[in-house]
């Protein structure tokens, strides 16, 4: 038996890339930062069974500093090391794309951090086509913070909240009830269309409910409108070649269903891992199964809190022995990240950095593998695995 597991921890960087500067990143390190928080407030943080995998060990390979509460000491239950992201950007789609094969060699589009900062052309075509009284926000900002300040204008005049951060993305916000969610999603690819000459790589529909700013908060209804990959992935290939393939949370939007076979939705990290669980458990030969597991950056990363990356990471551990219990003799499972989003640095976006790859199973070799030059040789590793023929990017390991 031979399946392949990958699970994408969302954000869990483990140390600014050699050229965090040009993104402005310099000395970003997640998973060393949320560990010395915990060690500054004199909190227990430990991650023992990612540290069996190699965790600990990847992250000192990674910055020469071993985060607190950590341990680089074998025995290890799997092969480690870290790997540097290729593709032009610290953006969601980029690390997936690469980590499935196809770095990203272009330029995105991106919107200035201006107000407003969306072009007059896009907002006039996307009022127009949708029949919209207008528009709320049109600029940077923190997804929950303008839907604090702006969630009450919107409701009273239906206008809908766009906004914008340092990724290729246009985000617009709407409540569930007042608006509609049928409404929101027809909005977003509308504004998908109207974003294709930009370059933008993401259009996403935040939905939220409640009654007042006092407690607007965000639903599991969550929508990416993603350009397709511009060539054939990991998954795609697996599917062009009759092999199952599965993807859990927000693969299938990132992918543009390109490829993506079944797609088992969740929202929370607790509800995604059950998924991964449910997905195993029917994953026949030769299958492959993709996830991303995205609390760690969307509930923590981009508030900046610590406390509760931290914490987050501590349960995602603690879940870790159900998967090694669920996996057959043959499997291969790959944990590893697809960019950081440092909850201790300035702003609120994600951070330029290397990621882990810890690569697992009941008969898999165990050691170093070193500095990995691309995001990619987990594609090309895992197409190895299942003995699917591999042209593109990545070596395997």
């Amino acid at each position: 038996m031979a399946r392949a597991l990958v699970i994408v921890l969302d954000s869990v960087g483990i140390g600014a890339a050699a050229d965090a500067a040009w993104y402005g990143d310099e000395g970003s390190d997640t998973l060393g930062h949320v560990a010395e928080w915990f060690a500054g407030k004199r909190r227990p943080f430990a991650l023992p069974h990612l540290d069996r995998l190699g965790l600990g060990a990847a992250a000192l390979a990674s910055t020469g500093r071993l985060p607190p509460g950590l341990s680089a000491d074998g025995p290890f239950a799997g092969r480690w090391g870290h790997a540097v992201e290729t593709s032009k950007g610290k953006d969601t789609p980029s690390g997936h794309w690469e980590i499935a094969g196809v770095p990203v060699t272009f330029d995105w589009g991106y919107f200035p951090q201006t107000i407003p900062c969306f072009p007059a052309s896009l907002t006039e075509a996307l009022i127009h086509e949708a029949g919209l009284p207008g528009i709320l926000g049109n600029c940077h900002a923190s997804g929950t913070e303008i839907i604090a300040s702006l969630g009450d204008e919107h409701v009273r005049t239906g206008r809908p909240i766009l906004y914008t951060s340092a990724d290729s993305v246009l985000q617009i916000a709407a409540h569930e009830e007042s608006f509609g969610l049928d409404r929101l999603y027809e909005l977003c690819r509308i504004a998908r269309r109207l974003c294709d000459p930009l370059g933008i790589g993401r259009v996403i529909a935040r939905p939220f409910t409640g009654s007042s700013s006092a407690d607007f908060v965000r639903t599991g209804n969550r929508r990416d409108y993603a350009v397709p990959p511009p060539a054939p992935t990991l998954l795609k290939i697996a599917t062009d070649a009759g092999r199952t393939v599965v993807t859990v949370g927000k693969i299938g939007d990132i992918f543009a269903h390109v490829g993506t076979g079944t797609v088992l939705k969740a929202s929370g990290n607790a509800e995604l891992c059950a998924r991964i669980l449910e997905g195993l458990a029917t994953l026949p030969d030769d299958g492959l199964l993709m996830a991303n597991v995205i609390d760690f950056d969307s509930l923590y990363g981009h508030r900046r809190d610590p406390e509760g990356y931290g914490r987050a990471l501590m349960a995602f551990d603690a879940w870790l022995p159900a998967l090694e219990s669920s996996l057959a003799p043959g499997d291969l499972c790959i944990i590893t990240a697809d960019h950081g989003c440092d909850p201790t640095y300035p702003g609120t976006d994600h951070t330029r950095e290397h990621v882990p790859v810890l690569a697992f199973g009941p008969d898999q070799p165990t050691g170093a593998i070193g500095r990995r030059d691309s995001f990619a040789d987990i594609a090309a590793t895992v197409a190895n695995h299942l003995g699917l023929g591999w042209t593109g990017a990545g070596r395997p390991f």
